[in-house]
């Protein structure tokens, strides 16, 4: 010792010290460790201790089984004016049979001048509220699924504040035809986790603001139209789960089949510098691609779904996809061996209502005495991104 503090300078020394400490802690650390597994239990200190110290960090399990989240009411909405296929081979060359053969769809809804997709969806939100017996001012979340809003800057904490939702934190959320089922699933993890008790998600599209009505392959598929459901929290002993399992995936390359880019002119701000004003292009669809895409995809995002769900395809009492082209579905439910009656559609009088296509077809199935409360539902959507996603959810 005489030698070390002879030899050694300051810094040595306080290194060698705090390298002995460090040694005696670890010690008195996994002693107390032992000791505690003797007798059944370690700390949650120690606990840590051992968890930071581990070799290799372990992966988190994903989590897309069952939520603690209930759907417990619905509404929807669509503007007065409507307009028949008959009626739009006035406006372009096509013809009655000609959609309704390779749609499925005979009518559709559209906003007027001076009505507002806002509007639209906060008649959805007041009616699914009624629907629930649930109080606006007791919504803490409220998810706005739009591609289409009144406000790009987002129209969700309009709509609560029209209903009454004034303590909620509202937002929009996009992912266009795929957007209520993204709105559901999301909404539902903050009641799983316990942030939230009480949650209000919303579809509503305007697409007609956005079609070439020139373009008979793209105009006749599209309509306006909102749905909204009220979710709450399942409590121990208040009722089951509500959703079962979920599955959600996106692809940016398939982008070019379907979308509604912006399209800005160049505006010089004198000599300083250029900018660009001006609006969104018309919808843009390759509907061959998109059609691919969902008859292989679709299948496959709902099989998923009953999977995590623990769900086979046969105690499955609705399939309600989003309600693009009566192909698809046609297509989609003979893939996963459901027969149509168990399909539930809407598509001859809505249209295409993008992110208001499920809940819309819900609240038509609910009201109609289809969907009971218990029925299990696969749910998907599908659409531009491109996204799509399914849910398995117990109604009720």
């Amino acid at each position: 010792c005489r030698y070390l503090r002879c030899t050694l300078s300051d810094e040595d020394r306080q290194q060698r010290v705090t390298a002995v400490t460090t040694a005696m802690r670890l010690l008195l650390i996994a002693s107390a460790v032992g000791l505690s597994q003797q007798l059944g239990a370690v700390p949650a200190s120690t606990a840590r201790v051992q968890r930071s110290r581990s070799a290799a960090p372990r992966a988190v399990e994903a989590h897309r089984g069952a939520l603690r989240s209930r759907l417990v009411g619905i509404g929807s909405a669509a503007p007065d004016t409507v307009v028949t296929n008959e009626q739009l081979s006035s406006v372009v060359e096509t013809s009655d049979d000609w959609i309704s053969q390779r749609t499925g769809i005979r009518q559709r809804h559209l906003l007027a001048p001076g009505e507002g997709l806002s509007t639209l969806a906060a008649r959805a939100a007041q009616k699914a509220l009624e629907s629930s017996g649930v109080d606006a001012a007791s919504v803490e979340l409220v998810v706005l699924a739009t591609s289409s809003p009144d406000d790009l800057f987002g129209d969700a904490a309009h709509v609560a504040r029209e209903v009454g939702a004034t303590g909620a934190v509202a937002f929009d959320l996009t992912a266009a035809c795929s957007g209520f089922l993204f709105g559901v699933t999301t909404a539902s993890q903050f009641l799983h986790t316990g942030a939230y008790k009480t949650a209000l998600v919303i579809g509503a599209d305007a697409l007609s603001r956005w079609v070439d009505w020139s373009d008979r392959n793209t105009c006749v598929l599209f309509g306006d139209g909102a749905g909204a459901v009220v979710l709450q929290a399942a409590v121990d002993g208040e009722g089951e789960e509500g959703v079962l399992g979920f599955a959600l995936h996106s692809n940016g390359a398939g982008r070019p089949d379907l979308c509604l880019g912006y399209a800005g002119a160049e505006r010089p701000l004198a000599s300083v510098a250029s900018v660009t004003t001006g609006t969104y292009a018309p919808i843009s669809m390759v509907g061959k691609e998109v059609y691919k895409f969902a008859t292989s995809r679709v299948p496959e995002v709902v099989g998923e779904a009953l999977e995590n769900a623990g769900v086979t395809a046969d105690e499955v009492d609705w399939l309600l996809l989003h309600q693009a082209n009566i192909r698809i579905m046609e297509t989609v439910a003979k893939k996963l061996k459901i027969p149509m009656s168990k399909v539930i559609n809407n598509l001859d009088e809505y249209g295409n209502t993008s992110a208001g296509s499920i809940p819309l077809a819900l609240d038509a199935a609910v009201r109609a005495g289809k969907v009971k409360k218990g029925d299990v539902i696969a749910m998907a959507g599908f659409g531009a991104g491109l996204s799509w996603g399914s849910a398995v959810v117990r109604w009720g």
